[in-house]
């Protein structure tokens, strides 16, 4: 039976691929690359290095134009469920072009934050595609981000809160240490107190890494006048921050 791996590599830089995914990579003859449209281009072109890097002889790179979808929508779930399955549906089509056994290469962690494994599972059920799939972890960008900034996501004995920026506008801060992801509204800019202490990195692990940390009140004008000049200059801007109370 053919194989699918789905293998993270990272936050952005090469040296972040394990040996395991290498090996991973070695073993697929065909790489599926979800591409995000031309102004996102750098992210397939940093996948496309590390293939060049780590694997040798001749492989097939399919790219997978990603399917549009509503980014403020009333039914949130549903319509991310639906985009799911338009997803699988380009996978599965692009999975029948191929002989032998292929690769997805995740940005990151294939658990954390992303939909990759709910569109495997998906082809999967559809029953058109016959095949078995292996996991490979990946470093996340909240790993990268505490390394970036030389912190320990947690203080002694307390917990760490992972959530989105919309969960972070609806629920507030969690207990502990909070971890924001997915946050194209600033939604740091809505916590209340001034006694909130951030550490906030965008583009972790490339060359053009941003880091700003300090007392949020203090910082959250730079970050986002920072924020909103890298995004004008490259089109597109993945972030990541840490709160957690002074």
């Amino acid at each position: 039976m053919r194989k699918l791996y789905v293998i993270g590599i990272g936050a952005g830089d090469p040296d972040q691929v394990t040996m395991q995914a290498v090996k991973a990579m070695r073993r697929a003859e065909a790489f599926f690359v979800i591409g995000k449209g031309a102004e996102k281009q750098e992210l397939v072109d940093v996948r496309t290095a590390i293939l060049r890097e780590y694997v040798d002889g001749q492989h097939r790179v399919l790219e997978i134009a990603d399917p549009p979808r509503d980014r403020a929508p009333a039914d949130y779930t549903g319509v991310v469920q639906d985009w799911h399955d338009r997803r699988a549906v380009l996978l599965e089509e692009a999975f029948e072009q191929v002989d032998g056994d292929g690769a997805i290469l995740v940005w990151g962690d294939p658990a954390l934050y992303d939909s990759t494994l709910r569109m495997v599972e998906r082809v999967l059920d559809r029953g058109r595609v016959r095949f078995d799939y292996e996991v490979i972890p990946g470093v996340t960008s909240v790993a990268a981000l505490a390394a970036a900034h030389r912190v320990v996501l947690h203080r002694i004995g307390e917990p760490v809160h992972i959530t989105t920026g919309r969960k972070l506008r609806e629920e507030g801060l969690g207990p502990g240490s909070t971890v924001v992801m997915l946050d194209g509204e600033c939604s740091f800019t809505e916590v209340p107190g001034d006694d909130i202490h951030i550490w906030w990195g965008a583009y972790l692990g490339m060359p053009d890494e941003i880091l700003i940390e300090g007392n949020l009140r203090e910082v959250e004008k730079s970050i986002l006048e920072r924020r909103a000049r890298a995004r004008a200059e490259k089109g597109w801007i993945m972030d990541v921050y840490l709160l957690r109370s002074e």
